[in-house]
Formats: C-alpha cells, sequence, structure tokens
C-alpha cells in the first residue's frame, strides 16, 4: 500500500513522474510531460533504473567499474532528458537514479515521493507491441498507487501540443 499522495496539500506540488530508457519513445512522454508541467504549473522527476542483475557473478573491482560506468551512463541519458524538457517547456526536472528491478524501483520512488501524482510512459510503435515497460506496467496498472498515462510511440510534436 502506498502512502497518501499529498500533490495539492500546502506546502506541496504535484509531480509527474517520467522514467527516462534508451527507447526512441521515451521523448514522447518527456515532450508530453514536460508540456503538461508547464501548463499546470506542477514539476516533473525523471527516474533512470540502473539494471544491476548482470553483476551478481563479477569480480569485486569490476562490478565497482561496472557501477560507476552505469552511474556515468545513467547521469548522461539524464541530463539529455533534462534538456529536452527544459528546451520544450522551460522546466528543470528533478533527476533520480536508481538501482534494481525497474518495476520495483518505480514503486518505490512513488512510495518514497508522496508528491508523484502520475507516471508517464510512452508506447513504442512496433509490431512486437508496445515495449516491455509498457507491458509490464501495463499487468499491474489495476493495482497502481497512481494513474498510469501510456503516450503513442506515433505522435508528432504538433499532436501532442494539442493534447497537452
Amino acid at each position: 500500500m502506498s502512502r497518501k499522495r499529498r500533490s495539492y496539500e500546502s506546502g506541496h506540488k504535484p509531480k509527474y513522474l517520467v522514467v527516462i530508457d534508451d527507447s526512441p519513445e521515451c521523448d514522447r512522454a518527456i515532450y508530453y510531460a514536460s508540456r503538461r508541467v508547464a501548463r499546470i504549473q506542477a514539476s516533473m522527476i525523471m527516474l533512470r533504473v540502473i539494471d544491476t542483475s548482470d553483476r551478481n557473478q563479477q569480480w569485486l573491482g569490476v562490478a565497482d567499474i561496472m557501477r560507476a560506468e552505469a552511474y556515468e551512463e545513467a547521469n548522461a541519458a539524464l541530463e539529455r532528458a533534462a534538456g529536452r524538457a527544459n528546451g520544450v517547456a522551460g522546466i528543470t526536472p528533478e533527476r533520480a537514479i536508481r538501482e534494481g528491478d525497474m518495476a520495483e524501483q518505480i514503486l518505490k520512488l512513488i512510495d518514497e515521493d508522496e508528491d508523484i501524482e502520475v507516471l508517464i510512459l510512452a508506447a513504442a510503435t512496433s509490431k512486437e507491441g508496445p515495449g516491455p515497460l509498457v507491458s509490464n506496467i501495463g499487468k499491474t496498472a489495476g493495482e497502481f498507487p497512481i494513474p498510469v498515462t501510456i503516450v503513442p510511440g506515433h505522435l508528432t510534436d504538433e499532436e501532442l501540443d494539442a493534447l497537452s
């Protein structure tokens, strides 16, 4: 059970959570969320999750190097995403980096930050389906503690402008 949302209480501000990954459709989630956040005067938090499943068998020194490189890559991805959000709507998002299972870390962040009011994802346009994150979240969406918005990956900037 997640903590009560406090987005609109005194001293709080609603936040949109956007998961930053390397998928092409991630830009659609950033664009849409940036426009919505600017329109409703909310804030945004961008999350990058580092998958640690492949480090269990590594020697300690190698694992440390891999971890440092993963953090460097995560920071670079968040920097690019934050630059995009700022360019789209003049906002400066918060940034978070977590390690572990993607779905678990999303839920953990939502539980820890009671101002997060909605999760924004974008669906892939491929024939294989909407992408692993959307598919995974879709399976548990009925039990999710906040609304989940899925942005169709084929929408253009102009189409998203009209919706946001």
